[in-house]
């Protein structure tokens, strides 16, 4: 596949429809995100900080919540202080200014009947999909924010 832009007219605006499609389609993901996050009794931030601390594991550090979960970091130090203070979570000094965020018993929980739940419901829509296919998508979306994020580096 080439990496070259578009040349022609219609090659630009075939990628334009493509890139568009793309974009819908992502952001349709993220609206079914928001809707899982609703249906299971979460605010969104709670739900992709809960599905970060899910994925890397207990013992999950400040800084991977902030580069996963797509959220600023006004409202993740917000949603983080209300979980504290519901007794979800604390955050443990991990030397210097580093932080981990560690899920109380009642976190885990909270994970288990909510995230894990949701990432159980991903895993079974996947599991109509060939090896290939899932390798295929992997690459290709890895592909795709690799490239798409040296562009911003340009701005």
């Amino acid at each position: 596949m080439s990496t070259n832009p578009p040349t022609t007219p219609n090659e630009a605006e075939k990628v334009y429809q493509q890139n568009k499609r793309l974009n819908l389609l992502l952001s349709e993901t993220g609206a079914i995100y928001h809707e899982a996050a609703k249906r299971l009794g979460l605010a969104d931030s709670v739900m992709k900080i809960l599905y970060v601390i899910c994925n890397i594991g207990q013992d999950c550090p400040l800084v991977d919540v902030v580069r996963l979960s797509g959220l600023g970091k006004q409202t993740i130090n917000s949603a983080l202080r209300k979980m504290e203070s519901q007794g979800l979570l604390y955050l443990q000094s991990s030397g210097g200014r580093r932080k981990i965020v560690c899920l109380t018993a009642s976190g885990q929980k909270l994970a288990e009947n909510t995230v894990i739940r949701m990432i159980q419901m991903e895993n079974e829509a996947m599991l109509n999909w060939t090896e290939e296919e899932t390798d295929v998508y992997i690459e290709l979306t890895q592909r795709f924010m690799r490239d798409f994020k040296d562009k911003i580096q340009n701005l």
